[in-house]
């Protein structure tokens, strides 16, 4: 995974915001490089991950996947179909054209790493225009180490590229390693 961001899609409200977010649905933002992993991958590990928000006749909190090409749909579409003939699940999950994105308000981006202020106050100092630390890709996967995504082997094979200190590095691995992951 390169990058996250949160935001809103799907919707034709321009510009909506937490507050008022319209016919919009709330949406994570995955960019990631296909040379070390597949888009089939990615949808894997979304179909193994309920949406615990998901809601009836919920537009902001419905599962779906918006994809940007055929060949996302038709992927998508398969896996589905196949997730669905293995659980049968409370709610739809839609496979809907990806259209506008519209960014979340800043305290929204990197909500498990805003649970470390250390972490956030480090990646803050190397990254201090908030478009940059949307951008990083060291922002984004300690965001999902420390939100319980991975484990401590992969952290101990990434953790020299994401430029923390010692202290940092430390806080990170103990969190990690109470993961048990």
């Amino acid at each position: 995974m390169i990058r996250t961001r949160v935001g809103f899609t799907g919707g034709t409200l321009k510009n909506p915001t937490y507050y008022r977010l319209g016919d919009h649905t709330e949406t994570l933002q995955i960019d990631f490089d296909p040379a070390v992993t597949s888009y089939e991958k990615l949808l894997e590990v979304y179909w193994s991950i309920p949406n615990h928000c998901a809601t009836p006749n919920n537009r902001q909190y419905m599962s779906a996947i918006f994809y940007a090409n055929d060949a996302q749909k038709k992927l998508a579409l398969d896996t589905r179909d196949k997730a669905v003939a293995k659980s049968k699940p409370r709610l739809p999950i839609y496979v809907l054209p990806l259209r506008d994105i519209y960014l979340a308000e800043s305290y929204h981006q990197k909500h498990a790493l805003r649970q470390f202020p250390p972490l956030l106050q480090e990646l803050a100092q190397m990254y201090p225009k908030e478009t940059d630390f949307l951008k990083s890709t060291a922002a984004a996967r300690i965001n999902g180490f420390v939100g319980g995504n991975g484990t401590l082997a992969q952290l101990e094979q990434e953790i020299d590229s994401l430029g923390l200190s010692p202290q940092g590095r430390n806080l990170l691995l103990n969190v990690v390693k109470r993961y048990g992951k």
